[in-house]
């Protein structure tokens, strides 16, 4: 069966830190919300976080986005999860599972959530941190989960059994979704929307692809070849 975006249950949430395609990412259709973290603001030159993240919530106000708190104590994660949030109704305050020293930050995730703040918990590898969390999580406030998969992927690990019990350990919260979180590949959407995850993350290498869904295979192999064969002319090789 050949692949249609529009069949796909899972939603395609933009990763992201350049304002210019976050906007673009924005007016799609098929893009259903935004995330962002710190690394991909470094690398993206942003100098003042606040400054930054308001600048996105004003133009961009009907789609979920989630922001990253960025300091390592616990206390001090929940002052700035609780101002973070204070940005936007449409805001998720991302928690990473665990501050640098490996403490988890599942008392900050409960704190949060009984304060009413939707929280996106980040960085999350196993299925151990997602029946963690689900035991905080306020059913009545929407709240993600952000599994790593393609993290896990890159151990050797086959990811999808730790999404699908992720899935399941928070079946009994109507409002939690299980994010794919760092997907290597288009497929790893479909691979998402097969197993019932209910978001994918993706940044613009991945999504720039999207054009690809459903191509003949046939095609695709002939502009491959002309491809090779254009680069080997204009390498000026010889043998």
């Amino acid at each position: 069966m050949i692949p249609n975006l529009e069949d796909l249950k899972v939603k395609i949430f933009a990763d992201g830190a350049d304002l210019g395609s976050m906007k673009l990412m924005y007016k799609e259709p098929h893009i259903k919300g935004l995330t962002t973290n710190p690394t991909l603001m470094r690398k993206a030159g942003i100098e003042n976080y606040q400054e930054f993240a308001l600048e996105v919530l004003s133009q961009m106000t009907e789609k979920p986005i989630s922001l990253e708190v960025f300091c390592d104590d616990l206390d001090e994660m929940i002052i700035q999860g609780t101002k973070i949030s204070s940005w936007g109704e449409n805001v998720f305050v991302k928690i990473p599972i665990t501050n640098t020293l490996g403490i988890s930050t599942v008392p900050v995730i409960e704190s949060l959530c009984n304060s009413g703040i939707k929280v996106n918990v980040t960085a999350v590898m196993t299925s151990e941190q997602v029946s963690a969390v689900s035991e905080v999580l306020n059913s009545e406030i929407p709240s993600y989960v952000s599994v790593f998969a393609g993290r896990i992927a890159d151990t050797g690990r086959d990811p999808l059994p730790i999404i699908e019990r992720s899935i399941f350990l928070l079946s009994g919260l109507d409002k939690a979704e299980v994010i794919w979180a760092s997907p290597r590949e288009l497929l790893n959407i479909f691979q998402a929307d097969q197993v019932g995850c209910h978001v994918i993350t993706a940044t613009n290498d991945i999504l720039n692809k999207i054009p690809l869904i459903g191509r003949d295979l046939e095609e695709y192999s002939l502009d491959t070849v002309k491809m090779f064969y254009k680069d080997a002319l204009g390498s000026g090789y010889s043998i």
